[in-house]
């Protein structure tokens, strides 16, 4: 099992330490978003440089382009992006399922590649197994993500995240017998769902991918909006002989805190819990931290950075307009970013008013920065009893109330 310390507690918030094969994660913590293998506009070692403990990347975005087969080629994705810290993979589930004319089964899910059109069915198994040659320390399970907020909706698809989740155990643990046993895995290897299928048809088997280390997995839990089926699901996930815990699907501003409360009073813990998704206002960090949670990824941070729209302590500003063409302070004063430290808010304006890349490389620079070390600060306050002053000051500093 993974192995995770929790070296301080209040609440349910906590304090830890996940190890893993390439590293150790100090919780809480902000993961980058390295969707397609890289966090837009940033290199790898712009990521280390500014303090990221673990990158996140999506299983369904890489299935469609480099490809499996190349990933394995190149070794995994550590060798092929020179990322050489802790990886997460999300299944996948949650880009899949935003996809039309997506054709759902028990046994999974068919749709079209939207750069070729070409079809693909993904399977709790293949999504297992693409995860494994992919290499990330940490998986994801593949579940169902409801389209529809409607309740019924959302039991259906929770359920069927529950069915899928079994078959991900035992394709999970099937890939890490191969591991232990012969050091390699084939993805095809003695898997009666024929694994990860492109065009139609099954096809041969890749080449074996030489695995030395564990790698672990994390159920998922779902319920939408509603507390009771949201309990109904943290008990299930919590049965299962799983390494942690994804907590996805869709919430509510002023419901989170209670979901989160619900989920994370059930799921045991001894074990991490990620927050899918949730980042991109600092709010739902500092939510997500007091009620539980000990990892966060959102692509929002550089998103927003790439179209100008930049943290801080005092909101968000756009730095497009005509109000920065004059202004030669940092974009933050007691930052210490590399943007921060060497460029002014004129610059930027200018960057951005004359379309330069270089523009989308320091903003996403400060984003990412800003969210990294705004929990770094909350688990630094969490240690040392002042996290509700940290809170109450930084929320009604960013948010002016």
């Amino acid at each position: 099992m993974l192995k995770f310390d929790i070296h301080f507690k209040d609440g349910l918030a906590r304090v830890g330490t996940i190890h893993t094969p390439h590293g150790d994660i100090e919780t809480p913590a902000f993961v980058g978003a390295a969707t397609r293998a890289v966090v837009k506009a940033l290199t790898m070692k712009e990521m280390n440089a500014l303090g990221s403990q673990a990158i996140l990347a999506n299983t369904y975005h890489l299935i469609l382009r480099p490809g499996i087969d190349l990933l394995k080629e190149a070794g995994g994705l550590a060798t092929f992006n020179s990322w050489h810290k802790p990886t997460f993979t999300d299944s996948g589930g949650f880009q899949i399922f935003s996809l039309p004319n997506v054709k759902i089964s028990e046994n999974g899910v068919k749709f079209k590649s939207y750069l070729d059109g070409r079809n693909f069915e993904m399977t709790p198994e293949s999504s297992m197994q693409a995860q494994w040659a992919i290499g990330a320390d940490i998986h994801m399970a593949f579940d169902h993500l409801a389209k529809s907020e409607n309740r019924s909706d959302m039991e259906e698809a929770m359920h069927r995240t529950h069915h899928w989740l079994d078959r991900c155990v035992k394709e999970h643990q099937r890939l890490d017998d191969l591991r232990t046993k012969h050091g390699r895995v084939t993805d095809l290897e003695g898997d009666p769902h024929g694994g990860l299928r492109c065009g139609g048809g099954k096809g041969p088997a890749g080449p074996a991918q030489k695995l030395l280390y564990e790698q672990y997995l994390y159920a998922v839990v779902q319920g939408g909006t509603f507390n009771d089926l949201r309990a109904e699901s943290a008990q299930y996930c919590a049965s299962k002989p799983v390494d942690g815990f994804g907590i996805g699907g869709v919430f509510t501003a002023d419901g989170m805190a209670e979901m989160l409360q619900t989920v994370n009073s059930i799921l045991p813990e001894g074990k991490p819990r990620h927050l899918l998704g949730m980042g991109q206002e600092p709010i739902d960090l500092f939510v997500g931290a007091e009620f539980g949670c000990d990892t966060f990824d959102c692509v929002g941070p550089t998103r927003m950075a790439r179209n100008g729209s930049l943290y801080t302590k005092d909101g968000r500003i756009n730095i497009k307009n005509a109000k920065y063409t004059h202004d030669f302070s940092p974009l933050m004063s007691d930052c210490n970013c590399e943007c921060c430290k060497n460029y002014t808010r004129a610059y930027l304006h200018h960057l951005f008013k004359t379309d330069e890349i270089t523009a989308k490389v320091l903003a996403s620079i400060h984003n990412e920065y800003f969210v990294v070390h705004t929990v770094d600060m909350i688990r630094e306050a969490l240690k040392d009893g002042s996290f509700q002053d940290y809170k109450q000051s930084f929320l009604a500093r960013y948010y002016h109330s």
